[in-house]
């Protein structure tokens, strides 16, 4: 099988990025993104996900890391969108429970052609390091409008704030990788009752 793969360029007044992306991979990491919590959390998904993933981000972290956060994450769904081509084959759905000590969330994707998040994630501190928690909503976001995906996150439990969202992210790195997957018994249709993703 080809591998899926994907390149995606963006250049704005707040961000340059490029991003590559490797659906077949074997989850490795090539992490600039400016924003260490957010290269720790990628590195999750590209692990959990068995994707591989490079990310080079120039943004305005002078000013704080929302755009950057945010446009890598428009990036990503880009990125995911171009790779999975026109889906036929895949498995679509995917979702996940993912733990991390006292901490659980599950994630549920699906590559619909729709954008729309889910988000309940009871965060109590503002944030993680340096890390602004509310930036992982705005990273979701982004993906979900650029990767035409439905993506619901629930953190269910936790206390460290820290194991909270990396919980959520891997539980992402591993429902992806559910719904990227090719299943054979599809034989190259699309996964839709209307013939069109």
């Amino acid at each position: 099988m080809t591998q899926r793969t994907a390149s995606v360029n963006r250049d704005t007044l707040e961000t340059k990025i490029a991003l590559t992306l490797n659906l077949d991979g074997e989850g490795k990491s090539d992490l600039e993104t400016g924003v260490p919590f957010l290269n720790h959390m990628l590195d999750q998904v590209a692990r959990h996900g068995r994707v591989d993933l490079a990310v080079r981000c120039d943004g305005d972290t002078h000013i704080d890391d929302h755009h950057s956060v945010e446009d890598i994450g428009i990036a990503l769904g880009a990125a995911v969108r171009d790779a999975v081509g026109e889906k036929r084959g895949i498995s679509r759905y995917g979702h996940a429970y993912v733990p991390l000590d006292e901490s659980l969330s599950r994630v549920v994707i699906d590559l619909s052609g729709r954008p729309g998040l889910w988000f309940d994630c009871p965060f109590v501190r503002d944030r993680v390091g340096s890390f602004d928690v509310e930036l992982c909503r705005e990273f979701f976001q982004g993906f979900v409008n650029h990767a035409g995906a439905t993506l619901h996150i629930d953190l269910i439990r936790g206390d460290n704030e820290h194991h909270k969202i990396e919980t959520v992210f891997k539980a992402f790195g591993r429902a992806l990788r559910m719904a990227v997957t090719v299943d054979p018994r599809m034989a190259g249709d699309l996964p839709s009752t209307k013939g069109a993703l």
